[in-house]
């Protein structure tokens, strides 16, 4: 069955590029999917999963619309055609007060 697999920008310099991948695989898990990923492009696979076989914490993948968090993780069970899309975490910020720019220029003007 053919399993479509949408590949994040930071994962791309691992798949020659391709933003998308597609994989024929004859069991229905994800498991399976993402192995037949890894025979194609081996690189994705520690951007995935960690030494213990888990999923590594910042990312997430969906199977159409839902989590695998709630589906059965990475025994969720594919649909023929089934879209899969890997979609790093997105963390961080700044440190800096929003404001200390504004108050620096209203210093500077003796406010």
């Amino acid at each position: 069955m053919p399993i479509a697999f949408q590949i994040p920008a930071a994962l791309r310099e691992f798949t020659s590029g391709r933003s998308a991948v597609e994989v024929s695989i004859s069991e229905g898990k994800l498991s399976d999917a993402l192995a037949a990923l890894w025979i194609l492009y081996p690189g994705v696979r520690d951007r995935i999963i960690n030494e213990q076989g888990q999923l590594r914490q910042h990312i997430n993948i969906f199977v159409g619309n839902e989590h695998i968090r709630y589906t059965g993780g990475l025994a969720t069970p594919l649909s023929d055609g089934a879209v899969i899309s890997i979609v790093p975490a997105v963390s961080g910020g700044c440190n800096r007060n929003p404001f200390s720019a504004l108050f620096a220029s209203l210093s500077d003007l003796g406010g």
